[in-house]
């Protein structure tokens, strides 16, 4: 090992800092066998001084003492040495204020940054990536609707190949069922012809995409780069395709309008929803539709919208689905296009013409669509009619239609998902066995409302068949920062089975899906982390003979990449792995590890600080920072010039969830007076990018009661918050906050031990 340290005078830091200061410290404390100062070490000329030593003085491990760690990273992605940055510019110059009083504790944190930064370098070995790394170059699309059709084809473009299963005898799914769709492109007045046939066509010409109908995937082992398939055929065969990674597009169902008694479905041929409308549009082939009860004209058709949606009763669809209200008009345009004489009444509480959907909605006003702002209550049968009772939103008066010919329900979308694993029945379905128990335990246990227990890619990992799902079926992704990334690296949710969405978007969407898969692919073929991490080489390492078989890290991983040997140890899939150091966190004999990122190189960092003794009145606090949102938030306050205590130090973590409790009592035990844990919002709408890493380290920190009262210690003195990245204002007060109440606490009785 060779050390050396860069200290830059740059962006004021030779003006703020005494840089000779900065090096001395390096070399003396530090160890650093090379020490260099320079006037802007991220210019082409600083560069290229570093890559000469590293080239020419063998030097193995680089300190670079400058900005943030995330500022000028491919100035500073020397990727065949170690690196750690000490942040020096909006970790300490510009985050204290520029006066004389402030010179001396400013000086103090940047000399203990430099002492943190070769502390941490020197319990850094280089990532070798993943030794086992292969890819296949192709892609698994599950479900041939449109969703589908257009990841394999996007994929097929790309240059990769496709295994596209659909579990019906064709594709098109639910678009198949169409007799037109909304306009997608311009002019934007009519309905327009599905894409399904063109895109079948193509498909079927594409030496590219090879499609499996009537099928299903009966069993999915592996890692992202060597997934192996088995899917169940027709015939009763079993296939085996390898591929690199996976799209899930298995679209929608209506909700079921059976749950609607009130609203006249099942108690009237003539109450239909969407998807029976359809039906009958198909039958008729543009001419006049009829009534289903008995075949007649249709002189008056009533749509009424949010049927079982945006209900706040919890006892139907809470969400809108966003694509009924431009359903509802193509369908109204059916009967005008047919006959301009027939009445189209669309009864809704808010109409949703989003984009271009607006000249389609002024389209349907001019056909003499007419559309009344209400609220059905109910729909009755009156013999080969329906009254339909509302009330009148704008009048504020109960009203009637008591002649529809027709009624057609906009009930909205319910993804075709899978198996909910994070349900409270898991325990009963596995002990079910077989799948026909499942099945039969699911249909008996599932409340009204919930997903339909249907298992569709049948994963063999620990944690589960399927991917982890919302409340209401959706395939969970970190929905802001990710949007198609589910918590099964190189598994991919594209389409209506991720959010409700209208065929455009639903295309748009399966073409941004096929991009990450093949990410995914190129990632696990180099042995690279995926999100957020992504290009990481490191991945975990476990000292199997200190392990204790306590399986932490196998149930507190979010991303199940981690399964169990048949002795019962943790089996680390690295390809699945996201690099959030959940499972080091969660050890509690710590035989856990990343090369550049471990108990060790934390450890070391914070017993690095210079902590001063009880008579100086300058306490010393501890902050655990979340890299992806809390210390970025520092970043951007010191940029705005906020300005906080001069007490703290600051060190990033790649999550909360990563956070060993050993960290709080090697911190506690040197002397800090204070240990601040800044996270992600957990919970239900968590923000947190590893899903759950904020959630657990709440957990875990709710217990290290115990460990204060040994040691004599007020609680205050470890606290946990969420922060925001946003929160460039209300970092700097918590910290200042914080400050002030250790001030009052008084110092820890632990300095000097």
């Amino acid at each position: 090992m060779k050390v050396a340290a860069y200290i830059c005078q740059g962006c004021g830091l030779g003006e703020r800092l005494d840089t000779k200061a900065l090096s001395g410290v390096a070399k003396k404390e530090g160890k650093a066998a090379i020490v260099k100062e320079h006037e802007f070490l991220c210019n082409a000329e600083g560069v290229q001084m570093i890559r000469d030593d590293i080239a020419n003085e063998a030097v193995t491990h680089v300190m670079i003492g400058a900005c943030s760690r995330r500022a000028k990273t491919e100035a500073f992605g020397f990727t065949d040495v170690c690196v750690s940055r000490a942040n020096l510019r909006e970790g300490v110059i510009w985050c204290q204020p520029e006066t004389d009083e402030a010179q001396e504790t400013t000086q103090e944190m940047a000399e203990d940054y430099i002492r943190m930064g070769c502390a941490e370098v020197k319990k850094m070995t280089l990532p070798a990536g993943d030794p086992a790394a292969v890819t296949e170059r192709r892609l698994l699309v599950v479900g041939g609707g449109v969703s589908g059709m257009t990841a394999a084809l996007e994929a097929s473009m790309a240059g990769y190949q496709v295994v596209l299963v659909e579990k019906s005898g064709a594709l098109g799914g639910w678009a198949a069922r169409l007799h037109k769709r909304t306009p997608g492109k311009s002019p934007y007045a009519d309905p327009q012809d599905t894409p399904v046939a063109e895109m079948a066509a193509a498909i079927e010409a594409d030496a590219n995409i090879k499609v499996y109908l009537n099928a299903i995937t009966s069993k999915t082992s592996g890692a992202p780069g060597r997934f192996e398939i088995e899917i169940g055929t027709e015939s009763g065969s079993t296939a085996t395709e390898k591929v690199g990674a996976i799209v899930q597009a298995t679209g929608f169902s209506l909700y079921d309008a059976n749950k609607l008694p009130e609203l006249g479905y099942g108690k009237s041929a003539n109450v239909v929803d969407q998807a029976g409308l359809e039906a009958l549009a198909k039958a008729a082939n543009g001419g006049a539709i009829k009534r289903p009860s008995d075949g007649g004209e249709v002189k008056r058709v009533v749509f009424v919208q949010c049927a079982g949606q945006r209900d706040d009763t919890g006892k139907h669809l809470p969400y809108c689905s966003g694509s009924c209200c431009l359903t509802s008009v193509k369908q109204a345009m059916y009967f005008k296009d047919a006959n301009p004489d027939i009445d189209t009444v669309v009864i809704y509480t808010d109409l949703r013409m989003p984009g271009n959907g607006e000249d389609f909605y002024r389209s349907g006003q001019t056909k003499g669509v007419t559309f009344t702002k209400g609220k059905v209550s109910s729909v009755e049968a009156a013999g080969s009619q329906c009254k339909v009772n509302f009330h009148d939103l704008i009048l504020n008066d109960q009203a009637v239609i008591d002649d529809a010919d027709l009624v057609v329900l906009a009930t909205g979308q319910v993804p075709n998902s899978g198996v909910d694993i994070d349900t409270k029945l898991k325990a009963e379905i596995a002990a079910a066995g077989g799948d026909n128990s499942l099945m039969e335990a699911y249909n008996a246990s599932q409340e009204e409302g919930a997903v339909k227990p249907i298992s569709v890619l049948n994963l063999t990992y620990r944690q589960g068949p399927d991917v982890p799902q919302l409340k209401y079926g959706f395939t969970d992704s970190h929905f802001i920062c990710f949007p198609y990334e589910t918590r099964r690296t190189g598994i991919y949710s594209a389409g209506p089975v991720r959010r409700p969405m209208d065929m455009v978007q639903a295309m748009e969407d399966a073409t941004g899906a096929t991009m990450k898969a093949i990410q995914a692919i190129e990632n696990a073929g180099l042995g690279r982390a995926a999100h957020p991490r992504s290009g990481d080489l490191s991945f975990p390492k476990v000292r199997l003979e200190g392990c204790t078989q306590c399986k932490r890290c196998t149930v507190e991983c979010p991303f199940g990449a981690i399964d169990e040997d048949e002795k019962r140890f943790p089996l680390f899939n690295q390809a699945r792995c996201r690099r959030c150091g959940t499972c080091m966190g969660a050890c509690p004999v710590r035989v856990i590890s990343f090369e550049n990122y471990s108990v060790e190189t934390v450890g070391a960092q914070l017993k690095a600080v210079d902590v001063p003794d009880e008579f100086s009145e300058k306490p010393r606090i501890l902050i655990l920072a979340c890299e992806n949102d809390a210390y970025p938030a520092l970043d951007m306050a010191a940029m705005n010039r906020n300005v906080y205590s001069a007490f703290v130090r600051v060190i990033p973590v790649r999550c909360l969830g990563s956070v060993n409790t050993i960290w709080i009592n090697d911190a506690l035990s040197s002397g800090y007076d204070g240990v601040m844990m800044m996270g992600c919002k957990h919970g239900d709408d968590y923000q947190c990018h590893f899903v759950k890493g904020s959630e657990l380290a709440s957990v875990r920190m709710s217990k290290i009661g115990d460990t204060l009262k040994n040691m004599a210690l007020e609680e205050e003195r470890v606290s946990t918050f969420e922060v925001a990245i946003t929160d460039i204002e209300r970092v700097p007060q918590l910290i200042n906050d914080y400050a002030a109440l250790i001030q009052k606490i008084g110092m820890s009785p632990m300095k000097g031990f």
